[in-house]
């Protein structure tokens, strides 16, 4: 079988990945898509890369040369890249013979390479999974809107392209939270024994603009509301391990962009000022919000976060991140099958319950305004009566081009941003006033 920088197996086989398809509300799934953030690989990779994550958001050029030279430090080659490949190899492990393949969204291989490579494969459907933790704009639905153009390109070619399926958002499955709690509890023996069982632990996910936290997820507030659940289940199961519980906080990291748009405090060096403050005297930073250790988690926690805590006189530890831990690379396996066969049982820890398969198509709205309001993949620009809102991709069960609504079979609409089976619900009660 050829193997492809898009990561691509070969041909898909008619017949031997959908075995057991066909029941109802089973789905057919002939491969699975790896879609990552992308980094460069060497040093004449960097500026281009910047420049591709940064388009259209007015980034000064001395701020890019300023993260330019973070991954000049590392020798110009983001870890994130090696990080994806052992996932896709473990993943190609435990699938085969369904194919993996990988696309990224800001390097390569880029996601039309990987599309176009899939079908040249043949591939029909495909079960998309995003390593984001959390629902957010920019952690689950930019990925979509990205998904979405490239098929748009994709089928401009005039011919057909895969349809996708995403996999469930994680953020509480046993198959993330238990290998967070053993890396948590690695860091802790790593401190003196004297000041281990007084450690602070500090939960640290990426900020994100205010606005971004109110719209995420189906009713809105839910990055706070997963990273809250998730951060309380790890200390859990470590107090289950050890006997007794870590006092313990919630801070955020990496924040950009212009000082006038409120972003999630506090980030993670104040909160560490507050706890030497108030007397603690060591703390284990946590990266919760992060399935692997790349450049932000090296900057900002490595580099500037524990040098931070020492000018402060903590003793600190940065706990590792789940990468391909085997019990992680499961969990995308099950993750795929609960697609495949909707009655498998769906695993969660925490109060929350597992997250549902199908986003409604406002789901983690972005800005289209000034005054941010949510520019919603996939409707019409009369979609909820105000805002801009930029036309999707086609209908469901159709081509993968730019099209308009179609209608499941109890008569809903459903429009496509990438995913097959989004849908625009009549009403959705209790959504906070959006504006």
């Amino acid at each position: 079988m050829r193997q492809s920088s898009a990561g691509t197996r070969g041909p898909v086989e008619r017949g031997e990945r959908t075995a057991g398809a066909g029941r109802p509300g089973e789905a057919e799934i002939d491969a699975v898509l790896l879609v990552t953030f992308g980094g460069p690989d060497e040093p004449a990779d960097v500026l281009p890369f910047l420049r591709n994550v940064t388009r259209g958001r007015g980034v000064p050029e001395e701020r890019i040369a300023q993260v330019a030279e973070h991954y000049h430090q590392l020798g110009g080659r983001s870890p994130i890249n090696d990080q994806s490949r052992e996932l896709l190899a473990a993943l190609r492990d435990e699938l085969a013979p369904l194919p993996v393949y990988w696309g990224n969204r800001n390097w390569r291989p880029y996601l039309r390479d990987a599309l176009a490579e899939m079908r040249a494969d043949g591939v029909r459907l495909a079960a998309c999974f995003i390593p984001s933790v959390f629902s957010t704009y920019s952690g689950c639905r930019q990925y979509r809107e990205n998904l979405a153009e490239a098929l748009d390109e994709l089928g401009a070619a005039g011919e057909p392209a895969p349809a996708f399926v995403k996999l469930r958002v994680f953020f509480n499955h046993p198959g993330f939270l238990e290998p967070m709690a053993d890396r948590v509890q690695a860091a802790l023996e790593t401190l003196p024994a004297d000041r281990r069982d007084g450690a602070h632990l500090v939960f640290v996910a990426h900020s994100v603009p205010r606005w971004q936290a109110v719209e995420s997820g189906p009713a809105g507030g839910a990055y706070e509301r997963q990273l809250l659940a998730a951060s309380r289940t790890v200390a859990r199961l470590l107090a289950e391990r050890r006997g007794r519980e870590q006092p313990w906080d919630v801070a955020y990291c990496s924040r950009s962009g212009s000082p006038r748009v409120p972003w999630l405090e506090p980030d993670v060096g104040d909160c560490l000022e507050r706890l030497a403050a108030e007397g603690a005297e060591s703390v284990v930073i946590v990266p919760i919000g992060f399935v692997s250790d790349h450049m932000e988690v090296i900057q900002d926690l490595d580099r500037e976060a524990l040098a931070r805590a020492g000018k402060l006189g903590l003793t600190a530890a940065r706990a590792g991140t789940v990468g391909a831990d085997p019990r992680f690379v499961q969990m995308i396996v099950e993750l795929v099958e609960e697609r495949r066969d909707p009655s498998r049982p769906r695993r969660a820890l925490g109060e929350l319950g597992s997250f549902p398969d199908v986003c409604p198509l406002d789901c983690c709205g972005s800005p289209a305004t000034e005054d941010r309001r949510p520019a919603m993949a996939g409707l019409p620009e009369d979609a909820l009566g105000r805002g801009r809102y930029r036309r999707g991709a086609a209908e469901r069960g159709g081509p993968a081009t730019a099209g308009g609504p179609g209608h499941s079979e109890d008569g809903r609409r459903v429009w496509r941003t990438g995913i097959l089976d989004e849908e625009l619900p009549d009403a959705r009660p209790g959504r906070p006033d959006r504006r």
